[in-house]
This record gives structure tokens, C-alpha cells and sequence, in this order.
């Protein structure tokens, strides 16, 4: 009775009309931010202009097009939607996370919240480039890798987060391997060619994000094991790195075209995604 108490006003809020039109909305700005980031690598790699960059990077150029204020604007209050729904989905388990394992709910909720601040950050930084104040400067990758090493056990946090980076990268590429991903999205509605397309897309898209976080998470361990926030690395520091190694451009070429096809499927999961309980 106490449970369902408790889970009765969750179900309520995360039901809630406009906590679905923000999330429907973030999803389409979350994919805008990867299209930008993934199309700028891929001019990068195969010499036609363009620079790999990170989700900062992507903002600035939104605003540096004509009519870039409001166009960021829109991108902001999506990226605030999405925001307020992951922390929707970690304070009120909508998806029922709740009936996995402990150790998978504590995860999955954990990663939540990680990503609500991430994407509040982002939020943030835009609103800072439509307000004229700059991006905020900095990389803050290292910033907040520098707070973490001047803790005590700072070392082992850090190591901790590249080792839960690279469990993240590895559960990306089981979803992708296996089309887990499709569960969260309201399959019956869609056509066969948005079914074939939402597989094709989804599967490389996640997988060249596992490739992304894997190269972040051994940078995190790096900076760990050296005690040196410089050698942490966020987005665009990972695409580079893909970039220097021999074959370079081929290889940030496919996964630049990886991030945008989850760019693509961002906009399958805006449309489909299953958000209301």
C-alpha cells in the first residue's frame, strides 16, 4: 500500500502533458546539438572545411547562423526540457526501472541525474551565448577533473569515472549489437520503412557513441593514473584524438557520420519515444 502511495503521484507528474512536450522537445534539440557536432567532424575528415568540436562548440555555431539567437533559443528550451525529464527519470522511475536489479537501478538512476545536470550545464552555456556573456570559457572537462583530484581519493574518483565510461561504452555497443534500444520507442505506430530506418540509424548511431565514451573513459584513467586533469578529455578532444591516429580520417569520417545518424534517430525518439506512464 505504502509503495503504491508513492509511486501514484510519480506516475501523475511524469505523466503530466507539458513533462512529455519538454522531453519530445529535448530529444529533438539533443539530436540537433549531435548533427552539428557530427557534420563538422565529417567536413574535418574528409577536407571540406569543419572542426571537431563538442556540444559547446555546437552552440556557437547555431548562434553565428542568421537568426542564431532564436534558433538557439528554441535548441536552450529543449535542452531544459530534456534536462527536467531525465531528472524526472531518476527521481520518479516513469520506465519502471524499478523492477530490475538493485545494482542496474542505482545505475540507470545515477546516470540520469548525470545526464540532467550535463544537459542543465549545456542549458546554461546557451544562455550565456544568447545573452552576449560568452560560452563560459574553459574546458570543463578538466575543470571539474582538477575539483576531483584535489579531493582525497580523488585519483580513484576519477579512475572510478573513466571505468564507469567505458561500462557505459560497452553496454551503447550491446544495445546497438542487439536493437535493445527499439523497446523505448512506440514500435507498433511506426511504418516498415520507419522501423528499418530507426534500426539503421539507432545501431550505428549508439555504437559510435560507445566508440566516443570509450576514448573519454581511458582518458579519464589517464588523468587518474598520472594525477593530471589535463590529460581528461571531453567530446571534441576525443573526435581529434581519432583524427591523429593513422587512417585517421576514415576512422573520425564513419564516426562522424555515426553521431549523425543518432543525431536522425534522436528525432525517431522524439517522435516515438515512449515517455507517458
Amino acid at each position: 500500500m505504502k509503495f503504491d502511495n508513492i509511486q501514484q503521484p510519480a506516475r501523475q507528474v511524469a505523466a503530466h502533458p507539458w513533462v512529455e512536450k519538454l522531453a519530445r522537445l529535448g530529444h529533438a534539440a539533443k539530436g540537433t546539438v549531435y548533427f552539428i557536432v557530427g557534420l563538422l567532424a565529417a567536413q574535418a575528415a574528409f577536407g571540406v572545411g569543419g572542426k571537431t568540436t563538442d556540444t559547446s562548440g555546437a552552440l556557437e555555431e547555431i548562434i553565428n547562423q542568421p537568426f542564431g539567437k532564436f534558433l538557439l533559443g528554441i535548441v536552450t528550451v529543449g535542452l531544459i526540457g530534456y534536462a527536467i525529464w531525465r531528472l524526472v527519470e531518476a527521481i520518479f522511475d516513469p520506465e519502471r526501472t524499478s523492477q530490475d536489479g538493485d545494482a542496474k537501478r542505482i545505475a540507470q538512476r545515477l546516470g540520469y541525474t548525470f545526464s540532467a545536470f550535463a544537459y542543465a550545464g549545456l542549458a546554461a552555456t546557451a544562455i550565456k551565448l544568447i545573452l552576449g556573456s560568452g560560452g563560459g570559457g574553459g574546458d570543463s572537462t578538466k575543470d571539474w577533473t582538477a575539483r576531483f583530484l584535489a579531493q582525497p581519493f580523488g585519483q580513484w574518483m576519477v579512475g572510478l569515472a573513466g571505468v564507469v565510461t567505458i561500462g557505459v561504452a560497452i553496454a551503447y555497443l550491446y544495445e546497438a549489437f542487439k536493437g535493445k534500444f527499439r523497446r523505448h520507442l512506440k514500435w507498433q505506430q511506426m511504418n516498415d520503412t520507419e522501423r528499418t530506418w530507426a534500426m539503421r540509424v539507432g545501431r550505428l548511431g549508439i555504437a559510435s557513441r560507445a566508440v566516443v565514451f570509450a576514448i573519454i573513459g581511458i582518458f579519464f584513467i589517464q588523468a587518474a593514473r598520472h594525477s593530471n586533469a589535463n590529460q581528461a578529455k571531453g567530446l571534441g578532444e576525443a573526435l581529434a584524438t581519432l583524427e591523429q591516429q593513422p587512417y585517421g580520417a576514415w576512422i573520425l569520417g564513419l564516426v562522424a557520420i555515426g553521431l549523425i545518424a543518432y543525431a536522425i534517430y534522436s528525432l525517431f525518439e522524439a517522435r516515438y519515444r515512449r515517455i507517458a506512464v
